[in-house]
């Protein structure tokens, strides 16, 4: 107990939580959002994942954010961003800071009165998603109508892999849900010596608003990004706005993630609250809303078509919509055989079976039931 203010101190970092990283990959597709457009703008709909960001850092001050745009030619990044925050001073006709007893900075009283982590995020996504539409032109928007989801995914990975591998080094971490954690005296002694030891709790939520049907030509790189998710323990969650999710139902189905379809968009803000908002441990004590019928189709390797009946090499599990050409796989080149394919099949009489023979030599025909003896 401390002398002079009779307080006891101790040492709160062994008892502090983990930090959770978040990860948002926002769909920036100006096709989609444009026919979304009546019912959620995409200026009010960055303003609700603005305010659902915020309240992921305000539940402990150690959480991270990262926000990832998945274009119609690339996948850029939002935040964190190369070019770092810089405070709007005042300029002259030659770039020179004005210096002439005005204010440096013109910030109004909200952004005064704001917490400094949300006020960069908030400046640095606004800012970045401006320079993003702005170099977008027609002709990119007429070439695709789908998101590089494959690469924003890929981006995801690489910076929770990053910041994990800084996290176990900075603080020695040993994530106890691996599957090679340790057992027995020494995870007793890992659990006893506090959060600090557990792991960079990661996750990845994802807003679509595009159909995944125009993104099959990336179906393999999105599945092995999936892959990567469910071996990485990290969950992946889906917030639909519109459109149809072939293969994000796939993915929040295979890491255990949340999955979403709201049905009115203007309440984007209450769906993240809610739903989205629950971290790992969170999780654990509430009933997550689930999907039942998660569409399992696969896109063909051949045309990039999601397919309900196909064709599977034998050798690769390459998937194809109709026979390959002179039977060789596009993927491995072995030569498949096919055979007749669309002839019908030959029907065969069915054979008739033999009765068995009793041991007395006799058919297999019942004994017939004796009567009653008649009366004398």
């Amino acid at each position: 107990m401390n002398a002079v203010d009779a307080s006891e101190h101790y040492d709160s970092s062994a008892s502090e939580l983990a930090p959770s990283l978040l990860t948002v990959i926002l769909d920036t597709n100006p096709r989609a959002w444009a026919v979304l457009e009546d019912k959620l703008p995409f200026s009010k709909a960055l303003a609700n994942i603005l305010v659902f960001i915020n309240a992921h850092l305000a539940c402990n001050y150690t959480n991270e954010i990262a926000v990832i745009a998945s274009h119609t030619q690339r996948a850029a990044w939002l935040y964190p961003s190369f070019n770092q925050y810089k405070p709007s001073h005042r300029r002259d006709a030659d770039g020179d800071v004005q210096m002439n007893g005005q204010a440096t900075t013109q910030l109004d009283s909200n952004q005064a009165n704001m917490y400094r982590p949300f006020r960069v995020i908030e400046e640095q996504v606004t800012e970045n998603v401006k320079e993003l539409l702005a170099s977008t032109n027609a002709s990119d928007i007429q070439s695709t109508t789908s998101t590089m989801m494959a690469g924003a995914l890929t981006l995801a990975l690489s910076h929770i892999n990053r910041r994990s591998m800084t996290w176990a080094e900075t603080h020695g971490a040993v994530n106890l849900d691996a599957p090679h954690a340790p057992t027995g005296p020494s995870a007793a002694a890992v659990s006893t010596s506090g959060n600090a030891n557990v792991g960079l709790q990661s996750r990845i939520l994802i807003v679509s608003v595009s159909s995944s049907t125009d993104s099959a030509h990336q179906y393999i790189p999105i599945m092995n990004g999936i892959f990567a998710c469910q071996r990485l323990h990290v969950p992946v969650d889906v917030c639909k706005l519109s459109g149809d999710a072939v293969f994000l139902q796939q993915a929040a189905d295979a890491t255990r993630g949340v999955y979403m379809s709201p049905t009115e968009p203007r309440g984007l803000l209450q769906y993240l609250m809610m739903a989205f908002l629950p971290d790992q441990r969170s999780r654990k004590h509430l009933i997550l809303p689930s999907r039942v019928d998660v569409d399992f189709r696969a896109a063909c390797f051949c045309h990039r078509r999601v397919v309900n009946i196909g064709f599977v090499c034998s050798i690769c599990l390459s998937i194809f919509c109709e026979p390959p050409e002179n039977g060789d796989c596009l993927t491995c080149g072995t030569h498949l055989e096919i055979g007749d394919y669309g002839s019908k099949p030959a029907v065969i009489a069915r054979k008739k079976k033999k009765k068995k023979a009793r041991l007395n030599g006799s058919s297999a025909t019942g004994t017939p039931t004796p009567g009653a003896t008649p009366g004398l």
